[in-house]
């Protein structure tokens, strides 16, 4: 018993340790953040450092991983310790790489309000259809979020995520204002407020399109397809400006 308590003590103290390597995702990576915020103030670029951090640190252990299984090196496993050292190193290279790519996001949109990052373009539909025919306007127009409107007012939202809520056989049988959701309780933004702000608040209760609202009337609406575009064309722009 007590040997089996001083293993997993080992195991739990080495994975402690290993969880403080200064790369994202691990704790170290935070608080390799968290040091290089407090020297220049600037969270994206601290994000980036980290995620770099983690990069550096992930690739060194794909090929430590690599070399070990080649080499059949014992005190590292071997070769079956080396491929889960190399597969480890993987899983912290995609979740660095992934953690960059939302820190040069967040970046590219920092000081952009929402009426930059909004599409005019509004796209409705009659509460009345059936989601048969909402199915072909979504394929028609390409866009997974349509308003949804009685006359020429605004009644809700619907959404590709809603239409998969309901089995296809049913489809023709089910209007929109069966699954939309009701004006009354769509979230909504205003074209003044930050971009960043909009984005936590998709996130936080897991909106992916968000009408905006001035004056009493929708005058954009903000979704992936949107915000992808912005982020497009200022890269774009930040690669030639860059030449």
């Amino acid at each position: 018993m007590s040997t089996l308590a001083g293993s997993l003590a080992w195991i739990n103290f080495s994975l402690a340790l290993f969880n403080l390597i200064p790369g994202f995702p691990l704790d170290g990576g935070h608080l390799l953040r968290a040091i290089v915020w407090g020297f220049n103030k600037d969270y994206a670029r601290a994000t980036r450092v980290a995620a770099r951090s983690g990069q550096v640190i992930a690739y060194g252990m794909i090929a430590a991983g690599a070399g070990t299984a080649i080499s059949n090196y014992a005190p590292l496993g071997g070769p079956v310790g080396g491929l889960w050292l190399a597969f480890i190193g993987w899983f912290i290279l995609s979740a660095a790489k992934q953690s960059q790519a939302q820190a040069e996001a967040r970046g590219a949109l920092e000081g952009l309000r929402v009426a930059d990052i909004m599409t005019p373009e509004l796209h409705t539909v009659g509460r009345e259809i059936s989601l048969e025919d909402y199915a072909r306007e979504m394929v028609r127009t390409g866009r997974r979020a349509h308003l949804v409107v009685a006359g020429d007012q605004l009644v809700g939202l619907v959404t590709a995520e809603a239409l998969n809520t309901v089995p296809q056989q049913d489809w023709d049988v089910t209007s929109v204002q069966a699954v939309m959701l009701p004006k009354n309780k769509l979230h909504w933004a205003a074209p003044e407020e930050p971009a960043l702000s909009l984005l936590d608040r998709m996130r936080t209760i897991g909106m992916q399109q968000m009408p905006v609202i001035a004056g009493g009337s929708v005058v954009g609406i903000v979704t992936r397809d949107s915000i992808l575009r912005v982020l497009q064309s200022r890269h774009e722009i930040g690669s030639f400006a860059g030449r």
